[in-house]
């Protein structure tokens, strides 16, 4: 009875760093083919190994600009002297597609999201404690006890907008967020707003207006004729 929009569902994912939103997204793929992750614009160079149109979008300044004042950015940021964004269209080709696309991105970035896509779907990743977080940005021995302290009291500064995103999950086991993450994506899809059509015209609604006709009542209802 009911159709459904084609369009996609747009997730934005953010967290504090250690939180494991790569691990929970690359599991969540995974596990649900029709889920792309959106590749990010830069303005910096690549790195070696790096693959235009998979790693990153890479153009130069003056490009990245010319995007941003033409609206064709969801979201931008400059980190370390470069540009960094999730280009509309690419996203916007894969939600009219019908497939689903998640950003893993940093709270500054969905927040602009918010702003231009409302109705996008915005899930908040928590450590099951600022202890295990600690530890997990410890053990990763990539950075220096200083940046490491620094990730650590950002994080308590981005726990502070939590209110505004639709959905908070702990990430205590990985397949506990994932599975916590799918189900919040199929609860999405049942919305009403989502909803494209009603069909009432339809045989399973004529068998029912025939069995509550009064004037059927003690008739015996002939299956045919509501073929």
């Amino acid at each position: 009875m009911i159709k459904t929009k084609k369009q996609g569902l747009l997730i934005v994912l953010s967290g504090p760093s250690g939180s494991g939103k790569n691990t929970v997204c690359d599991e969540l793929k995974r596990e649900n083919p029709n889920i792309w992750e959106s590749i990010s614009m830069t303005s910096r160079k690549p790195r070696k190994g790096e693959i235009d149109g998979e790693s990153y979008y890479f153009v130069t300044a003056d490009e990245f600009e010319e995007n941003v004042r033409k609206d064709k950015m969801l979201e931008h940021a400059i980190f370390a002297g470069n540009y960094y964004g999730t280009p509309r269209e690419s996203v916007q080709k894969h939600l009219d597609n019908g497939e689903d696309v998640i950003l893993v991105i940093e709270i500054q970035g969905a927040l602009q999201i918010k702003k231009k896509l409302p109705q996008a779907l915005f899930v908040f990743l928590l450590p099951p404690s600022m202890k295990e977080l600690k530890r997990r940005l410890v053990d990763r021995h990539t950075e220096s006890k200083e940046k490491v302290m620094e990730r650590f009291s950002t994080a308590y500064k981005e726990i502070n907008e939590l209110s505004k995103y639709n959905y908070v999950i702990v990430n205590d086991k990985v397949e506990d967020a994932v599975s916590k993450l799918e189900a919040i994506i199929k609860a999405e899809k049942c919305r009403v707003d989502r909803i494209e059509e009603v069909f009432l015209d339809s045989p399973e609604e004529k068998i029912h207006e025939s069995l509550v006709d009064k004037d059927l009542e003690n008739k015996p209802v002939d299956m045919n004729n509501l073929k």
